[in-house]
């Protein structure tokens, strides 16, 4: 079965006023998101995946940001919808799941009242039928005692029970697009594999599509997809979640892929990592963003800004070099093997 193209993002830019005047904090960002797939979005603080995640359903202040490219959700850009449709497509079609439960839950109302809330916001049901559908959400979430958790305030649960509320409220609507922006960063090992298979679970089950953001990549190995890996406001790489594991072609998702600790090998042998650290976004080098950082850099990457194009099966890259990276691994396995 074919899946069904749900998002399609097209050279998105987002720029926000301050007090130096216009920052761009994604800059022509392109990528899709089909139904019934997990997309995972990678990248060091600072990379513009927050800020990617946002723009879908504009979130930022609209007097002091600016939106340009297209957001089309089923065919329709969301870019060009009046405030008040937007609105109704927010936890209704497409919900977020943000990192800290607290700060998207109400301190002063019972987690029942504001699942009810979202129900009865975009849904024409009794409060009744609401309150029912909110009790069968907190069970299907994991919640043990629905019926009694209903009656609980946010602070009366633990951090994993609270993040559930949230994934119940933002599946209250069955959306056909979740945006997770770091879900289960805050959460201890044990509680963030409880999420992700729940959150696995029901993404098989309902065949919605879903944005993972992510800094964790053992994470996006374990549920994933497909991956992009974002740096300083643009793509750098798209690739299946297996490819990119097995051979990444830009500099600095390779880079990433390094970084992770592993199990075999010597003990004492120093964790590889990136060398320097994100720029600010208004001291974004000319030419290739990743050039300073970058041990693969010519005076060609200091001179020209590489486009994001695709290269073989469906991946894309922006680099002038990945092609000279995929000869050294391939030489570096050769001499493994």
């Amino acid at each position: 079965m074919k899946k069904q193209t749900l998002l399609e993002v097209k050279h998105l830019q987002t720029s926000f006023e301050t007090e130096r005047g216009p920052v761009t904090a994604v800059d022509d960002v392109s990528f899709e998101v089909n139904s019934g797939e997990i997309l995972g979005i990678v990248g060091e603080s600072g990379s513009g995946k927050s800020v990617t995640a946002q723009s879908i359903t504009r979130l930022h202040d609209e007097h002091f940001t600016s939106y340009n490219g297209e957001v089309l959700f089923e065919g329709e850009n969301i870019l060009t919808f009046p405030v008040s449709k937007v609105q109704r497509i927010r936890g209704n079609e497409i919900s977020m799941i943000f990192q800290d439960p607290l700060s998207s839950l109400n301190p002063v109302h019972k987690v029942g009242k504001q699942i009810v809330e979202a129900i009865l916001l975009h849904k024409k049901v009794s409060k009744k039928a609401a309150k029912q559908e909110a009790v069968e959400l907190l069970r299907k979430t994991g919640i043990p005692s629905p019926e009694e958790r209903y009656h609980e305030y946010p602070h009366q649960l633990s951090g994993g029970m609270q993040q559930r509320v949230g994934i119940a409220i933002a599946l209250a609507c069955q959306p056909k697009l979740l945006i997770a922006d770091e879900p289960t960063t805050a959460l201890d090992v044990t509680i963030q594999a409880q999420i992700l298979k729940l959150m696995t679970k029901i993404n098989e089950d309902s065949g919605m599509g879903v944005m993972f953001i992510t800094h964790d990549l053992g994470v996006v190995a374990q549920i994933c997809t497909r991956v992009m890996v974002m740096y300083l406001g643009q793509v750098v790489e798209v690739a299946s979640t297996k490819q990119l594991f097995n051979e990444p072609l830009h500099p600095y998702a390779l880079g990433l892929m390094e970084s992770i600790p592993k199990l075999e090998g010597d003990r004492h042998q120093k964790l590889s990592v990136i060398e320097g650290v994100v720029p600010s976004l208004s001291d974004i080098p000319n030419a290739c963003r990743f050039a300073p950082r970058c041990p693969l850099a010519t005076s060609i990457c200091v001179e020209k800004e590489p486009q994001l194009e695709e290269v073989k099966d469906g991946r894309q890259v922006r680099c002038w070099h990945y092609e000279k990276l995929v000869k050294e691994e391939n030489e570096h396995g050769e001499t493994s093997g």
